[in-house]
């Protein structure tokens, strides 16, 4: 997979949605990038930040990562690839890794072209996702918002140039 940044004034206005804005009252645009698969657009990625947001420390802040998806995928498959990347930010036991799959499988629903996912991160707390703007639930768990968002934002991730992209208007 190979993650671009999106050209300048490409993805529109600076306010974040109203939903991400019900749950991170003063987010703001930090950045955003798309992801490519073989040569084919995924999706596009917009990360929205609370004021003080620090790259080294995301874990500590709220703030919403918006996924505008140009392919369709299965719920399942997300589940299964959010997994896969989220190995890679650290240790995971086999046990925690199975319910976060499955609890990923009943929150997400299957996209297509043009729908959006939403994470909004919750300090100490967990993760709360919408789809298309409507909250769909919630996996609280501070050790899975943590590596789950690290998919996109750890150091370690697959995708270096998309975080990179994601994390351009934000302090380390």
């Amino acid at each position: 997979m190979l993650a671009a940044p999106l050209p300048a004034g490409a993805t529109g206005a600076a306010s974040a949605p109203p939903a991400v804005r019900a749950v991170v009252p003063e987010a703001r645009a930090a950045g955003h990038g798309q992801l490519s698969w073989f040569g084919l657009r995924a999706y596009e990625a917009r990360l929205w930040v609370e004021p003080g947001f620090r790259q080294g420390r995301f874990e500590e802040h709220a703030f919403a990562l918006e996924l505008t998806y140009a392919m369709e995928f299965g719920a399942a498959q997300i589940a299964r690839r959010s997994l896969e990347e989220m190995r890679r930010g650290g240790p995971l036991a086999d046990a925690d890794a199975l319910r976060w799959e499955a609890a990923l499988r009943m929150v997400l629903p299957d996209v297509r072209p043009g729908d959006r996912i939403t994470g909004i991160h919750s300090p100490g707390r967990g993760a709360l996702f919408l789809f298309n703007g409507r909250s769909i639930g919630a996996i609280e768990d501070p050790a899975f918002a943590r590596l789950f968002f690290g998919i996109w934002l750890a150091p370690g991730t697959s995708q270096p140039r998309l975080r990179e992209a994601l994390l351009a208007g934000t302090a380390p």
